[in-house]
């Protein structure tokens, strides 16, 4: 596959915050197709995630300070999110060359669209993980995709590629996770489009409704979920009243046996769950399959990973043969480990109400009190989902779990700090369940420490902070 056409090889990128959950691994993927990239990052200059920087380093892409000493042509590419602004001194010295300036957004989805097929996984919750499951199975299966995830991928991680958040085949498939949280999802025409749910996210429900309407409108072939209410909506109203005016659409649930693929017979496990799948149509065949990972929003998540492959031609008891194999995504109910003394640590990437209330139930599958740290990844996205946030912890938490939480990440820049932690607290707290705030992070692991006992579970919960992962383990040394 090249990159959207052979010129585009010769070509020269830079990347202002290449260390980037959504940055990386595209850079990896335009490095793996011949092009030359280099980039600077904040982080970089810090200090933080130097194991990141250092493996970056490793794969010979040169890093620069974000000082605009990175650029020095104008025939250099500026891969730069719409959120940078042109005060930053990479894209001031970009505008005084006169370099071609892209969003990220914008070259991903110019090289997806240039594939021959396509799989566009969106949602509001599960996109890494079924983007994974995907890549895996058909890596797997022979088909040598292109894979461009959010997160790392557990299966392909290696010696040679510890951030292994992107795969660059040959096959003629590009698999991406897709985001809506920015618009950019109506740049993507993709063969397959998978949406895993629809909930309050980053936009208003009104504006969520017509981005993912008009992804699975572009598509060849839609896949939704038909136990969320939104995409369950969806898939009617893209059928329509007859079967000759609709949109191609194909279900899964869990409960609904009208849908095409659907799972039963669930056993789940502490850190593993089974079930029956079954594809519904002429065949009507049926596997059972054992997931290496638990959790029933997980089984969601294979059987969408399922019906996806079956579109571009993979044969269903393949795919669930395969699917036993994935092992996982980092920081996806990351099991740490467990002390001696009893405790169990888990690094997870809860940062929103859905992924948190997932998490929360799988743990209370199975005994044993719950400390959940909770550092939510900014001051807006609190404010904007503070109610739903409140609502997912009085209901997720028993009456002798404990929330703590510090303040939301903040890395520099402008912000509304009208909702804090403390609001949160305060109300759960109301609401007659454990909840403790504290200003830094420090306090929080000093806490837990303290109130660890064994039998615990201790669940590190937050996004856009490399150094959770760290925290996570820091922990489980102390318990």
């Amino acid at each position: 596959m090249t990159l959207s056409g052979e010129s585009q090889k010769a070509k020269s990128y830079f990347f202002c915050g290449i260390g980037g959950s959504g940055m990386l691994p595209l850079a990896m993927i335009l490095k793996g197709q011949g092009a030359e990239v280099s980039g600077s990052d904040r982080a970089y200059d810090q200090g933080r995630s130097p194991e990141k920087f250092d493996y970056l380093k490793s794969q010979g892409f040169k890093l620069f300070p974000q000082d605009g000493s990175g650029l020095k042509d104008k025939d250099q590419i500026l891969v730069a999110s719409a959120a940078v602004e042109d005060t930053v001194p990479d894209v001031a010295a970009a505008l005084k060359l006169g370099c071609t300036r892209l969003g990220r957004a914008e070259l991903l989805s110019s090289l997806f669209n240039a594939a021959p097929k396509s799989i566009g996984v969106a949602g509001t919750s599960g996109k890494s993980t079924t983007t994974g499951m995907i890549g895996w199975i058909l890596s797997d299966l022979g088909y040598d995709p292109t894979v461009m995830n959010g997160a790392v991928m557990k299966n392909f991680v290696s010696p040679d590629a510890l951030f292994a958040s992107a795969l660059v085949g040959k096959g003629g498939i590009f698999v991406s996770e897709v985001d809506e949280s920015d618009g950019s999802i109506a740049r993507y025409n993709p063969t397959v489009a998978l949406i895993n749910n629809i909930a309050l996210d980053h936009k208003t429900m009104d504006e969520l409704r017509e981005l993912f309407e008009g992804f699975a409108r572009r598509s060849d072939v839609a896949i939704l979920n038909d136990e969320n209410d939104e995409t369950r909506h969806l898939d009617e109203k893209l059928l329509g009243h007859g079967e000759e005016m609709g949109h191609p659409c194909v279900s899964f649930s869990l409960e609904d046996p009208m849908s095409e693929f659907t799972a039963s017979d669930i056993e789940p496990g502490p850190t593993s769950i089974s079930f029956r799948a079954q594809m519904s149509d002429e065949s009507q065949k049926m596997a059972f399959v054992t997931l290496q990972m638990p959790g029933v929003h997980n089984v969601y998540n294979a059987l969408a990973a399922i019906a996806a492959v079956t579109r571009v031609g993979v044969n269903f008891d393949d795919a669930c043969k395969s699917i036993e194999r994935f092992t996982g995504i980092r920081r996806r109910f990351d099991i740490v480990g467990t002390s001696e003394a009893g405790v169990t640590v888990i690094d997870d990437f809860g940062h929103n109400p859905d992924k948190i209330g997932a998490t929360l139930r799988t743990l209370h599958d199975f005994d044993g009190r719950l400390l959940v740290m909770f550092q939510p990844h900014g001051f807006g996205p609190l404010r904007k989902m503070r109610d739903e946030f409140i609502e997912t912890f009085v209901e997720g938490l028993n009456d002798e779990d404990i929330l703590i939480m510090p303040q939301p990440v903040y890395f520099g820049g402008t912000v509304d700090r009208s909702v804090t932690s403390e609001d949160i607290v305060r109300r759960v707290n109301v609401s007659s369940k454990n909840a403790e705030v504290f200003m830094t992070r420090e306090e929080c692991g000093d806490r837990l420490v303290e109130l660890a006992q064994p039998g615990d579970r201790i669940i590190v919960m937050g996004a856009r902070d490399d150094t959770l992962s760290d925290f996570a383990a820091g922990v489980l040394a102390r318990v």
